[in-house]
């Protein structure tokens, strides 16, 4: 096939389907890192004629990583349902792009679409629309999922409660949960990041985070984010795990970089499945979501782990749109990109970070995910508070199904900056949002009195918490 357009009489060509879907991604650093960004606007605009004019069937030949070398390209293959993609089967990217902001593209029709579609062809239709193409199309979208609380329905915007230590301090630990609790944070997850990864440490941080959910009777569930195969041993330890947490990419190689597979993933699933913990929800529904995954794009660059046919650098873009199909495969309850974690390498500045984090989120629900988004940046990126919150105002209005929850957007511990549970109480009030159904009446009812009234007493109220908490 000729991926070639002419402009002003100069003809633009592109030499495979990886350097196209490359130059027609809108700029960003980390693909002028790898040598694959367009060298102009003007070639830019033609990569996106020439990628707008392909048919969403190419994508099901012409794989950008073989079929034979990675894993992920063949449950990309193996799992596509063709039934599912048949109403659209015929469009070439750019009728899919008109399709999706027609009146057509109801709710239910891009939920029952999801299985049809590839990561690739999402990756696609995202580099031709618009930042309020990728709002209105996703807005549209209610992915949801359900373990003690009922995450992603209409009308509802969870938080992700942060209280990460740079020591794991107990104590320390208690003073933000405290904080994010009364302020109504936590109802997607309370996820720490452990300073030590070892199967002492997360069983010891997720019995004091059950002592207080149990004492307060809290709905909502644990998470601590170490490598699966440590918190494999705390689940062979007795620890209370809830959510099990990995971080993915999009190709096998870079997956390799993390120290996963999809077959440790599959026997991480499988032994969460055993423990049962999934409470009933609002609906009546046991809750049976239980793995948490995040990503980002430049991790598979990062780790030198982007290419594809004959050697083909993939931008980052379409790569981190492929680790959607590695979570998709597993019905997780939380995925959310991390989306200016890695650095101005790979997004350089507020305006990028922008771009990305829409597309993330619009990619991932296309294609069934419930995605939520750290909306954040690093001190040494182009970027500041200001930034965060358009972004946060523009994934309120795209549906985002949860953010983060860190006290005062300031991670101590891993030294980066995020939202808040003040961003949280904010954008719910703007848009008029709730919590999950189940954290709601729980802040309603005694258990957050009780709570209120402990905080009251201040450092007896976090000496009280520790105390509690089950040695580990």
């Amino acid at each position: 096939m000729d991926f070639g357009h002419t402009i002003r009489g100069i003809r633009h060509t592109f030499p495979h389907l990886a350097g196209l879907m490359a130059s027609a991604t809108p700029f960003r650093s980390g693909d002028a890192l790898a040598g694959i960004a367009a060298k102009s606007a003007e070639e830019r605009v033609a990569a996106q004629y020439v990628l707008a004019d392909l048919p969403l069937k190419v994508f099901l030949n012409d794989l950008l990583i073989p079929y034979e070398t990675d894993e992920v390209t063949r449950l990309i293959v193996d799992t596509h349902d063709s039934d599912s993609f048949a109403p659209i089967a015929s469009l070439t990217v750019g009728e899919f792009r008109d399709w999706l902001l027609s009146d057509s593209a109801t709710s239910d029709r891009l939920v029952a679409l999801a299985p049809g579609l590839t990561p690739e062809m999402v990756a696609a239709v995202s580099k031709v629309m618009r930042i309020q193409d990728l709002i209105k199309v996703a807005s549209r979208i209610r992915v949801v999922t359900r373990f003690r609380t009922t995450v992603g329905l209409p009308g509802r915007l969870s938080t992700r409660l942060q209280p990460n230590h740079p020591t794991d301090d107990a104590a320390g630990i208690a003073a933000s949960l405290l904080d994010g609790l009364l302020l109504g944070s936590g109802d997607a997850v309370i996820g720490i990041n452990p300073v030590s990864d070892s199967p002492a440490t997360v069983t010891r941080l997720l019995r004091m985070i059950e002592a207080v959910r149990e004492r307060y009777g809290i709905p909502a569930q644990s998470c601590v984010l170490a490598h699966i195969t440590t918190q494999l041993a705390a689940i062979e330890q007795g620890a209370p795990l809830d959510l099990l947490f990995q971080s993915i990419a999009g190709s096998e190689a870079a997956n390799s970089s993390f120290g996963v597979n999809l077959g440790l993933l599959k026997e991480g699933h499988e032994a969460a499945q055993t423990l049962n913990r999934g409470g009933t929800c609002a609906d009546g529904t046991m809750g049976k979501n239980l793995m948490y995954f995040e990503t980002g794009q430049g991790s598979a660059l990062s780790a030198n782990a982007h290419r594809g046919v004959n050697g083909a650098k993939i931008d980052q873009q379409t790569l981190e749109a492929r680790a959607y199909a590695v979570a998709r495969h597993f019905s997780p309850m939380l995925v959310n990109t991390v989306v200016g974690f890695i650095g101005p390498e790979y997004l350089y500045d507020g305006k990028q970070i922008t771009r990305a984090a829409l597309e993330d989120h619009f990619c991932g629900k296309l294609l069934g995910l419930p995605m939520g988004c750290d909306i954040c940046y690093t001190n040494h990126a182009e970027a500041d508070q200001d930034d965060m919150d358009s972004i946060l105002t523009l994934l309120g209005a795209a549906g985002v199904n949860y953010i983060m929850g860190v006290p005062g957007a300031d991670d101590i511990m891993l030294n980066y900056q995020s939202t808040s549970f003040h961003d949280a109480l904010y954008i719910r009030s703007l848009l008029r949002l709730q919590p999950a159904p189940e954290f709601e009446a729980w802040m309603r009812c005694d258990g957050i009195a009780r709570l209120r009234s402990d905080a009251a007493k201040g450092i007896d109220a976090l000496d009280s918490l520790v105390e509690r908490r089950l040695p580990g």
